[in-house]
């Protein structure tokens, strides 16, 4: 893979997405044969084995078309390492090989211990459609192979999904050197989440418990972006509840291979060990646990039956139970506002839902959580490539999204940033303060929100934001000037020292209200560097070494840039328009 770097980055982009396009035709005509392998070693339902299949052929198309549009401009890092998870197989392996191969990298892929079989299936496909074997090699083992990969200094880059625990992992490893070129190794992160749904009184209950079944037991739970709170208002807790009780029951449980289950087993006998030591905590602590017994068909595998937690605090949720358990909390209509902040306050940042009739509502509780798809009236699973582009913040990944329009900025070196719509005006003030060499290299980048192409009755829009708040940490002023444009040309706070506040001397007063004071323990979203090796190298392992959310330490490119579509957090707003009383553009087709 790292010898062969070079050919496969010479390839034009026009032929590596022909190639990925290929890719996507002969795992389409060969979906029937792939949907046995997937049943079977991933315990996945007919109808989850189609959706993936279908899945991994959109990454393909929709990174091939990426690749396209940015033409032969941008060099890539080298040899990217993917790391992917048992829960698709397929669709996340592919979907991260697809991304490296489309930005002109080759690769090495760690599929799952539990699903190699798959694996081999998908490189075959590959490799019929002309991507060269030295382009791509697969490496399959445990947990301890892909820790031997992420520490070999050849790889220049890491795409990784699965547990928030093992990212930190990564990021510790990868922060003890540095790509050839210098920066800090490339990682993005899609880790998983304690995603939330809030139901009013508003909501209609019959359709809140269709999309509750759906993302809470759908693939056995085992999905990144499942629902694991459901939280209900209060004055119809009760009736919901009994109406999700009553559609527990009609769901099968047992054998994939039967067209009538509609959810399989868990992954190993130690995901439904762990599962069921969680039920029996919660049994414990006096909280009410629904669950129909095992039937006697599924006594021989690890099937876990679908169960349903009555909770009273957010608080006694530590860490994300992966499986078919659904936790209910009930809020009082005044709280509503304080429920956000504490669903926000658990530090992860996936999915969220949002069933609700009032349009204030909506815009009140979207301005005010804080993750990366959000779903209103609708379930919160099943994220379409290009529509839906999937992805979190926080606990829950580093971004950029998978299936979105920034997704192969990660994977290219520094200096080919690239950004989502226009870059606005400059702003007068900072270039007069900070000149135009630096304004030449920082252009300015207001929130994007854009509307995705997506079916009639829903309607998805793309948005970035603001990440936070920046380190700024540079030897000179003129470097510190550099990294104090980035924070304010995409609009987050600068966070600089005392030391370094003097070295800026005057600020004028617009910027200055950018500034914020830094000392040590303080918490960044992310740090921009500018100086010599030792001083990046101690930078990068102070923060790999810090919990929660893994910080990206980003240096300055030779040519004087930053990553700044990276300094943004990228959201998806998915709205069930039909469900809030109609929709207009259903109407205009009725004639």
């Amino acid at each position: 893979g790292d010898v062969a770097a070079p050919l496969w980055a010479a390839v034009p982009a026009a032929e590596r997405s022909a190639i990925l396009r290929r890719a996507a035709d002969r795992l389409e005509a060969e979906m029937e044969d792939l949907l046995a392998p997937i049943m079977r070693e991933a315990g996945k339902t007919v109808a989850n084995a189609v959706g993936e299949v279908r899945e991994a052929v959109d990454f393909l198309r929709y990174y091939a078309g990426l690749a396209e549009t940015a033409g032969d401009v941008a060099a890539p890092l080298g040899l990217v390492l993917c790391i992917s998870p048992w829960n698709f197989p397929l669709a996340i392996f592919l979907s991260q090989i697809a991304a490296a191969l489309a930005a002109g990298n080759t690769v090495i892929a760690k599929p799952a211990e539990e699903t190699p079989l798959i694996a081999a299936r998908a490189i075959a496909i590959l490799r019929a459609a002309g991507v060269p074997e030295a382009a791509v090699q697969a490496v399959c083992g445990d947990g301890g192979v892909g820790a031997c990969l992420v520490a070999d200094a050849r790889v220049q880059g890491v795409m990784f999904t699965g547990s928030t625990e093992v990212a930190h992992l990564i990021a510790a490893t990868l922060a003890e050197r540095t790509t050839r070129t210098g920066h800090a190794v490339p990682f993005v992160a899609e880790t998983g989440g304690q995603n939330a749904m809030i139901v009013d009184s508003s909501a209609l209950s019959e359709q809140v418990v269709a999309d509750v079944l759906m993302s809470a037991f759908d693939s056995a739970g085992q999905r990144c972006s499942a629902l694991r709170i459901l939280c209900v208002q209060d004055d119809v807790a009760d009736r919901t509840l009994a109406m999700l009780r009553g559609a527990l029951a009609e769901l099968s449980v047992g054998n994939p291979d039967r067209l009538e289950t509609d959810i399989g087993p868990v992954i190993s006998a130690d995901a439904r060990a762990t599962i069921e030591a969680h039920l029996r905590a919660m049994r414990a602590a006096g909280c009410r646990v629904t669950q129909a017994p095992l039937p006697d068909a599924c006594a021989r595998g690890t099937f876990v039956m679908p169960a349903v937690v009555e909770i009273s605090d957010l608080s006694c949720l530590k860490r994300e139970v992966f499986g078919p358990v659904l936790h209910v909390l009930r809020y009082r209509a005044r709280q509503i506002d304080a429920l956000v902040d504490a669903i926000n306050a658990l530090g992860y940042g996936l999915t969220f839902g949002l069933h609700t009739r009032i349009d204030a509502t909506v815009a009140r509780v979207v301005d005010r959580i804080s993750v990366g798809n959000i779903y209103i009236n609708r379930n919160i699973v099943g994220a379409v490539v290009g529509v839906q582009p999937f992805g979190g913040h926080g606990l829950s990944g580093t971004g950029p999204k998978a299936g979105g329009p920034l997704a192969l900025s990660r994977l290219r070196q520094p200096e080919s940033g690239m950004i989502v719509g226009a870059a606005a005006t400059p702003d007068p003030v900072l270039t007069a303060w900070c000149g135009p060499q630096i304004m030449a290299a920082t252009p300015m980048l207001p929130p994007v929100d854009r509307v995705l192409a997506g079916p009639v009755g829903e309607i998805n829009r793309y948005q970035t934001r603001a990440r936070g708040t920046g380190l700024c940490d540079a030897t000179t002023r003129e470097g510190l000037m550099a990294q104090v444009a980035a924070c304010v040309a995409t609009g987050n706070r600068a966070a600089v020292t005392v030391a370094a506040k003097a070295l800026l001397g005057d600020v004028p007063p617009p910027i200055a209200g950018y500034l914020v004071a830094y000392s040590p323990s303080d918490a960044v979203d992310f740090v921009l560097f500018d100086g010599g090796d030792d001083a990046f190298a101690r930078l990068r392992h102070a923060f790999a070494a810090r919990p929660g959310a893994i910080v990206p330490v980003y240096r300055r490119a030779a040519d004087g840039r930053y990553p700044l579509a990276l300094l943004q957090d990228e959201r998806c707003v998915s709205i069930n328009t039909t469900a809030a009383g109609g929709n207009a553009n259903l109407m205009m087709l009725a004639g």
